[in-house]
């Protein structure tokens, strides 16, 4: 057996228990990022406008919604960098193609809409890419589309010099805006422009908690954005603070980065996906990141040469990437293809950028490939200022969330407050087999309607305790106040234990205490439900959705026992203590979602009350091949 280590605030260099993911091989982060850029920018090359007389001539046509999202404008920078590379013309004629119509859509007063909306924050985007791209094509253009250029730039630098801050928009957005006047500045040198993105980096890395967490994502209390996503700021916050500091020489707030991003390195998984899923963006959860967010490659990148597993993650999820394209576009997860037809193409353009960012800013030398802290074993790391806990044994690695951020304004209404939580699994991987447990919304709501699809009536993917009565639908996950504990005392198995009421969600309890504990083995994980009846005497159900892969089976062998086999590796399902029945698949084609889009099918174990006021039920599910 594999004894279990806990790593609470400090970072530690893991040793190796067992076989893990390593090369020796130098591998060129540039070069591979170059070969998907090339992928990408053709596809949406496609999409382009070339009708002269068309009055979207240049823009990029969504097919998916139907749309010219002004933030796709964002793609001249990975044209440009393609022809860069490439010397192909056809790049450079869509680059300017873009521009010009980027430019034509620009507001009198610099920003950029971000149709069909109305927000305005995401011009900090779509300047970045603006001021990146113009050093590379300025040369093929006219004097008269140079001044054109510049006008906007600036235009656009000026307004967010003017708006910008955290009482404006989420962090993530003042964290690239630190990026985006920085560099802006290198092209048109402006001490306004460095000056704003000195007090937004301050104002951002001050938000970061001791973890290295940045709050400032969820609703606004008083003016003042809490909640911490750990997908946004792997694929946003970080690299923009990084760039800024690297740009910039700030020291400070390279450091600050740093320190942070030993900690997001552990939410790499052995196969390449971010683990975003119990963060309160959660809900435009992919896997491989967040559907509007842009990458993690330019993050890793910018500190690959002074830590070679930041290039080993970069790499990982560069090819767990590439599973998710079809035809050049990004789908928002591993089934996606499988359930629609067709994408939005904002994790397209998104990606781009951020795959042409690492080529032409991050690390230029290729470089060994060591293994990610998820490749080794026995061990858990625990965050406590968001009660997250990471377990990786033998052959599983799993996150278990308590996280209680809540949205304490808006309540209900809140698209922060159906996130995992209440001690529930969020995410679990099996070696050699990928997840076997995922998680979604506790209920599906279109927050963004540009960016949630209308998919009916669908079930939650997340693990969980729930039960309904006349009152309403109660569940763990709507258990924001849970009291988490952490035990390594055994050195064969790693228990975490959550404690609470299961509660509907407008916080009110519904009557039934219970204890959710995880035991994670070399070989299987084990749950303990404890249940403590305070009034209510419902038949409590335990819902546990397993991920679906073709050609797998869920075979009933007695009351207690389930076999699940044709996938990858076989699994046996067993409840060891409760008097409990059993059931499969239930509304099993309910069992999907957009976001990570996975199927799953459901195992539920029914517990009538008894005579008691306490019950324990206690569960299996292990790995036999």
């Amino acid at each position: 057996m594999i004894k279990f280590k806990i790593y609470f605030l400090n970072f530690a260099i893991l040793i190796a228990l067992g076989s893990c993911r390593n090369s020796t091989v130098e591998i060129s982060l540039k070069s591979e990022c170059l070969k998907t850029l090339y992928v990408l920018a053709d596809a949406l090359l496609d999409l382009q406008v070339t009708d002269t007389l068309d009055q979207n001539f240049g823009a990029l046509s969504c097919d998916h919604c139907s749309v010219y999202h002004t933030r796709a404008g964002e793609a001249v920078f990975p044209f440009a960098v393609a022809y860069k590379h490439s010397s192909n013309e056809k790049y450079i004629v869509a680059a300017k193609r873009l521009g010009r119509w980027l430019i034509e859509q620009q507001l009198q007063g610099g920003e950029w809409r971000e149709t069909p909306e109305e927000w305005t924050g995401t011009t900090t985007d779509q300047l970045l890419m603006m001021a990146l791209a113009f050093p590379i094509i300025k040369d093929n253009l006219t004097d008269k589309e140079k001044e054109l250029w510049e006008f906007s730039i600036r235009k656009a630098a000026d307004y967010l010099v003017r708006v910008m801050s955290p009482e404006f928009a989420s962090i993530n957005y003042c964290a690239t805006t630190t990026a985006s006047l920085a560099m802006t500045s290198k092209v048109f040198p402006d001490k306004r422009y460095l000056k704003k993105a000195q007090d937004l980096a301050i104002q951002v890395v001050s938000r970061m908690d001791e973890d290295g967490f940045i709050s400032g994502e969820g609703g606004r209390i008083y003016g003042i954005k809490y909640g911490v996503d750990v997908g946004y700021e792997i694929d946003m916050s970080l690299w923009g603070l990084g760039l800024y500091a690297k740009s910039t020489g700030d020291e400070f707030v390279d450091d600050k980065v740093k320190e942070s991003l030993k900690n997001h390195l552990y939410f790499v998984y052995p196969n390449g996906s971010i683990d975003g899923s119990w963060g309160i963006r959660s809900n435009k959860w992919t896997t491989y990141g967040s559907k509007t967010a842009d990458g993690c490659q330019i993050l890793f990148s910018l500190y690959a040469s002074e830590d070679s597993r930041y290039r080993a993650a970069a790499i990982r999820n560069l090819e767990y990437l590439r599973e998710m394209i079809k035809d050049g576009l990004i789908g928002y997860g591993p089934c996606y293809w499988d359930i629609f037809d067709e994408s939005c193409i904002y994790p397209t353009f998104a990606r781009a950028k951020n795959l042409a960012m690492a080529i032409e800013l991050g690390e230029q030398d290729p470089g060994e490939t060591p293994p990610l802290p998820t490749d080794q074993e026995g061990w858990v790391k625990y965050f406590p200022t968001v009660d997250v806990a990471l377990v990786r044994s033998k052959n599983l690695m799993t996150t278990i969330t308590a996280y209680g951020y809540k949205d304490v304004k808006r309540g209900e209404k809140s698209k922060y407050m159906y996130r995992p939580t209440g001690g529930s699994i969020s995410n679990l991987w099996v070696e050699g087999h990928g997840f076997l447990q995922t998680s979604s919304q506790t209920e599906y709501h279109r927050w963004e309607p540009m960016h949630f699809p209308e998919v009916g009536k669908i079930y939650c993917l997340t693990p969980r305790i729930e039960f309904e009565n006349e009152n309403g639908y109660f569940t763990n996950l709507y258990e924001f106040d849970g009291r988490i504990s952490v035990d390594t005392d055994d050195q064969a198995a790693a228990s975490i234990s959550t404690s609470g009421e299961l509660r509907d969600k407008n916080q009110f309890p519904g009557g039934i205490a219970y204890t959710l504990t995880h035991t994670i083995l070399d070989d299987a994980i084990e749950k303990t439900v404890k249940l403590k009846y305070l009034g209510a005497k419902q038949t409590v159900r335990i819902v546990e959705p397993i991920v679906w892969q073709a050609n797998m089976n869920f075979i009933l062998g007695d009351s207690h026992t389930v076999f699940i086999r044709g996938g990858k590796r076989d699994f046996r399902f067993e409840v060891l203590k409760g008097d409990v029945e059993v059931e499969l698949g239930k509304d099993e084609y309910r069992y999907w979602s957009p976001f990570p889009s996975l199927k799953c099918y459901p195992i539920v174990i029914n517990v009538a009350p008894g005579e008691n006021f306490t019950q324990e039920i206690k569960y299996r599910i292990s790995i036999v091949r």
